[in-house]
């Protein structure tokens, strides 16, 4: 079920229909929580709520004896890694490790069938796997730690994890920052509303008019990538795909964060406009947050982060970003990808930075900026491209200078409209210039039935959010 669709919309006045009888009181409220989750992560595919359910229920229990049984608590906090890391293994990269064992051993000349032999239901992707059982698994890491307390009861612990608005494609929640949350009773007042109102519009904005219309560009030129060679015009498209891919997933993580919002419930922020961190680092600060400390809280820290020496800590670099760039996909692109990034993150560390001599601070700025977003516009392409062939012959065409297309020609599609606006705008926000200055609720209303009539009869072809084939 898309939050851009009709569906959608039955099935969010349902929730909230109902969500005033029931917020006050928690079992009534974890359970309806739970009801309309399942209803809305099934309308997928119901088979693989087992899926859910059984990950979740290992965990819960998991919890429940790291508490109970102390002594056997690391026993239980690998089981519930296995569980989740297993699930993710089995399903998502069981073909990927067939194949490559297939062609391993054809290179040894002994003919197997090893992808062929996987049960054919493994081989379809649940639909945010990747984000619930992160959830999931920050729950009994944490309990491990003494970082958190357990869920009341096992329905306490499933509205955690299969609220809807995080269920598939994030922001990847921790348990110690919503469990307490559900536990109080929830009142929402007018402004919490408009606010929750505000944030979904401005998410289905960014998603569905400039997202989803920039990918216009993006998707015609990728679906004929041989008979590209102007190096202008592939610029151009990783421009394009970097604020399409920013859009779309700031997009969801927005109409998420607008939703819970209603509930009462605060998500964290999840992007801050990566496009202006002046270093690697600062991007991984500011680009899908909450997967970025995820890595870094549960894989960089835990590998012993920079503490014993440079050495090691480029090591555990290098672990973690490989770690999020397979996380992203079953696919050789994909591990590029996080090199890439792992790459820059080592290279801005080891070598001393020199100083600039510019005395204007925001030229300075601008070029810090550019340093760092060239560079990630051209890991985008191994992110993009469908496999190592199609992202080698794109970086080819980046770095060949070969101009073919006159100005014209390049600025012809209408997804270039939207994707200098979405620009513009982005920056309008960074730098919070505030056209009109005023609160009043009229005004405000009038604003966000604007937007709304853009959405309406601006909004591009519809496309299914990026983030939901991770």
């Amino acid at each position: 079920m898309l939050f851009n669709s009709l569906p959608f919309l039955a099935f969010i006045a349902i929730f909230f229909g109902i969500w005033p009888l029931v917020r006050n009181k928690n079992t009534w409220r974890w359970l309806w929580i739970c009801c309309m989750s399942m209803v809305f992560y099934g309308w997928w595919d119901w088979r693989f709520l087992f899926l859910l359910f059984f990950t979740g229920a290992i965990d819960y229990l998991s919890g429940k004896f790291i508490l109970k049984f102390p002594s056997q608590k690391k026993f239980w906090l690998w089981l519930s890694l296995a569980t989740n890391i297993g699930s993710l293994v089995i399903f998502k990269y069981s073909g990927w490790l067939a194949s490559l064992l297939d062609s391993g051993f054809g290179l040894l000349n002994m003919h197997t069938e090893l992808k062929n032999a996987i049960p054919e239901f493994t081989l379809v992707l649940p639909v945010g796997i990747s984000f619930y059982t992160f959830n999931s698994m920050s729950y009994t890491i944490d309990l491990y730690r003494g970082k958190t307390k357990p869920a009341e009861n096992i329905l306490h612990f499933f509205a955690f994890i299969s609220f809807f608005p995080h269920l598939v494609a994030g922001p990847i929640i921790r348990a110690k920052d919503i469990l307490t949350q559900l536990t109080k009773p929830i009142h929402t007042n007018t402004v919490q509303i408009f606010n929750g109102i505000r944030i979904c519009v401005w998410g289905l904005f960014q998603k569905m008019v400039l997202a989803d219309n920039i990918a216009v560009l993006v998707n015609d030129q990728f679906n004929q990538v041989g008979e590209h060679s102007d190096t202008a015009q592939w610029w151009l498209c990783m421009l394009a795909f970097a604020f399409q891919i920013y859009f779309d997933f700031n997009g969801y993580s927005t109409i998420a964060r607008g939703i819970a919002k209603l509930c009462g419930i605060h998500f964290r922020l999840n992007f801050s406009h990566p496009y202006f961190a002046n270093s690697f680092q600062n991007f991984w600060q500011r680009w899908h947050i909450s997967l970025s400390s995820f890595f870094r809280d549960y894989v960089y820290i835990s590998l012993g982060g920079n503490r014993k020496g440079k050495l090691r800590t480029n090591i555990n670099l290098w672990i973690t970003m490989l770690l999020s760039g397979i996380w992203h996909g079953a696919n050789f692109t994909f591990v590029i990808w996080g090199a890439l990034h792992a790459l820059y993150l080592s290279i801005e560390r080891v070598i001393v930075k020199q100083n600039i001599i510019i005395h204007n601070k925001q030229f300075k700025a601008i070029i810090n900026s550019l340093m760092v977003f060239i560079p990630v516009l051209v890991a985008w392409t191994f992110f993009r491209a469908k496999d190592m062939h199609e992202a080698l012959y794109i970086v080819k065409c980046l770095f060949s200078f070969h101009f073919e297309l006159g100005i014209k020609e390049l600025l012809i599609s209408n997804a270039v409209f939207w994707l200098f606006i979405g620009i513009i705008n982005d920056f309008i926000l960074f730098k919070r210039i505030k056209l009109i200055r005023t609160n009043a609720p009229v005004f405000q209303a009038i604003l966000i039935s604007f937007i709304i009539a853009i959405i309406i009869f601006f909004r591009g072809p519809e496309q299914q959010f990026i983030y939901f084939q991770f």
